[in-house]
């Protein structure tokens, strides 16, 4: 029923949105803005899709699954069925939903629902790197309509291009796209500092001879970056292993074609090493090879390992499914009952306020009044029935494959190593695995949940 640090002999983390946060509606901005412009440029699209109103970003929504041939946005019950869509950027109605997905399982449900994300039907959008190009894609849904009166859309292999210009390997490198180049000269304006509660957290772990692994799907130099901004220049001295360009999930799925690791010179991968023999910082490699590792480091057959990271998909899923680790989902949609944005600490004299907190959203990023809430909503009732609260498919994927979720590493930094987390579990509330409280919406009676 419980799970603690205490009990685990090594713990790993992602880095982006799980141990570097970002400020998500100026990253989220940025990202946007890298994609529309490749569409723009490179492909000819609209040039109004340039122009973003801040307040469209209350499209993007973690969960939904872009139906890529009808152009649809669809938000899923846990068994399957469309609870929300939109057509483009336009909310459906609840007939038209009907009309066209019907009440029963989506047509691609059971291999969403499998994690099987790469086909060219549909599109899981479950990490903050690929949401805003979300609004892009409903954006361009929205102007072929406007244009072409599409039915089938063939956008997507566009939006592929867009995504791996920017996100490419040796982008950072080249300051080639729009992304890299800005975070580089402007990382301040997109990434937070690691509260020193989790500074001293890690090493608390680390002086209690946990076994710390950092494994990040960012290529080398990016992770540099983000490391010496968020944890400071001596961020080495925190892990004991550092992965990058992990490509997760086929990090830990792709048996039995593996890739190996490769040691690092001046962020050049160099030849493939056989087996991983020693702590260090390598690049790509694969989860099978890494437990051996693990297994001599802490002379166990069994070492047991637990997961930080926030996408459901790369993360959390795999790393249970195919590793069988402990998983920790890093959540921010837990913060989205308290719909404030965070205030500076008090003692920051006025000049020192950030240049550019003026464009905070009003709401969080994570909360949105058109898909409501992440975890529940309500299925209108067929022929004068009662509507039903149910369960997202979302949710259903996070009591079934972590073991516990919180808002942030920072919401457990000052417990002690062996406090207890009530766990997930088939046999224990649907609430039990949420630290510190559970969502508002997952309470009985809870009327303050925006479903509207």
């Amino acid at each position: 029923r419980h799970f603690s640090l205490a009990d685990c002999d090594v713990v790993g983390f992602d880095l982006d949105h799980t141990l570097c946060r970002y400020h998500l509606p100026r990253s989220a901005r940025l990202i946007y803005d890298s994609f529309a412009q490749y569409l723009v440029t490179e492909k000819g699209y609209d040039e109004d899709l340039l122009t973003l109103d801040p307040d469209s970003l209350d499209f993007c929504c973690k969960g939904l699954v872009l139906d890529i041939e009808e152009g649809n946005f669809l938000k899923l019950a846990e068994d399957g069925t469309v609870l929300r869509a939109s057509h483009g950027t336009k909310s459906m109605t609840f007939e038209e939903i009907l009309e066209t997905y019907g009440r029963r399982e989506w047509k691609h449900f059971s291999t969403v629902s499998g994690m099987v994300s790469r086909t060219a039907k549909y599109y899981l959008y479950d990490n903050y790197f690929d949401l805003p190009g979300a609004l892009l894609c409903a954006r361009v849904v929205d102007s072929l309509d406007q244009h072409d009166g599409q039915r089938k859309y063939d956008f997507w292999k566009d939006m592929v291009a867009a995504i791996q210009h920017n996100y490419k390997i040796s982008a950072f490198k080249e300051d080639c796209g729009t992304y890299f180049p800005e975070v580089k000269k402007h990382p301040d304006k997109y990434l937070q500092r690691c509260p020193e509660s989790v500074k001293k957290w890690l090493k608390q772990l680390k002086n209690a001879g946990k076994i710390l692994l950092l494994i990040t799907s960012s290529h080398s130099d990016y992770c540099r970056l983000l490391c010496e901004h968020v944890l400071g220049n001596d961020f080495e001295e925190y892990f004991d292993i550092l992965i990058t360009n992990a490509l997760k999930p086929g990090f830990f799925s792709h048996t039995p074609n593996q890739r190996p690791f490769r040691t690092l010179e001046n962020d050049e991968e160099q030849e493939a090493l056989l087996s991983l023999d020693k702590p260090g910082w390598y690049s790509q490699g694969n989860a099978i090879q890494l437990f051996d590792l693990l297994k001599k480091m802490t002379g166990k057959l069994d070492p047991k390992v637990v997961y930080f990271g926030d996408s459901m998909h790369s993360d959390i899923f795999p790393a249970r499914h195919y590793s069988n680790w402990e998983t920790v989902f890093i959540l921010e949609e837990l913060l989205g009952d308290k719909v404030t944005v965070p205030v500076k600490a008090e003692s920051e004299p006025l000049e020192k306020k950030g240049k550019y907190e003026g464009d905070q959203l009003k709401a969080p990023y994570f909360v949105s009044k058109q898909w409501g809430s992440f975890f529940m909503d309500r299925l209108p009732g067929l022929e004068n029935a009662e509507e039903t609260l149910v369960h997202t498919w979302s949710c259903k994927c996070i009591s079934t494959y972590s073991t516990i979720a919180i808002p942030s590493l920072e919401a457990i930094a000052d417990l002690p190593l062996d406090y207890r987390f009530t766990r997930f579990s088939s046999n224990s509330s649907a609430t039990a695995g949420y630290y510190p409280t559970p969502p508002k919406a997952l309470l009985p009676n809870e009327e303050s949940v925006t479903m509207k």
